[in-house]
């Protein structure tokens, strides 16, 4: 993958905190390159069933072809990220278990 399963897990807990956190999730997602942007909405697309998870390589290119609104204001448009993106590491085999301890 082309972004670490941390910042992933990172943007999940920002995302459950809601309101308050908006700014700085919206600016981390921001600050992500071009790469990571689309593997974040690759994961995201694999985990609310668009694309399967052998296709990651291809749910990615098309992220980064179809790319017409700032990924962060996309991705947080989605009312379940959170849940599109665990189930999305989930689908790829990801285990997320040693970073999700330590945002608890």
């Amino acid at each position: 993958m082309e972004i670490s399963p941390r910042k992933v897990v990172h943007i999940i807990f920002q995302f459950r905190e809601g309101r308050m956190a908006e700014g700085e999730l919206h600016a981390f997602i921001d600050a992500l390159n071009t790469d990571e942007q689309a593997a974040l909405t690759a994961i995201a697309w694999i985990g609310r069933g668009a694309y399967e998870p052998e296709d990651y390589a291809e749910a990615v290119a098309t992220a980064e072809a179809e790319a017409t609104t700032p990924t962060a204001d996309y991705l947080m448009g989605m009312p379940h990220l959170a849940e599109n993106l665990e189930a999305g590491l989930e689908a790829l085999g990801v285990d997320v278990t040693g970073e999700e301890e330590d945002f608890l």
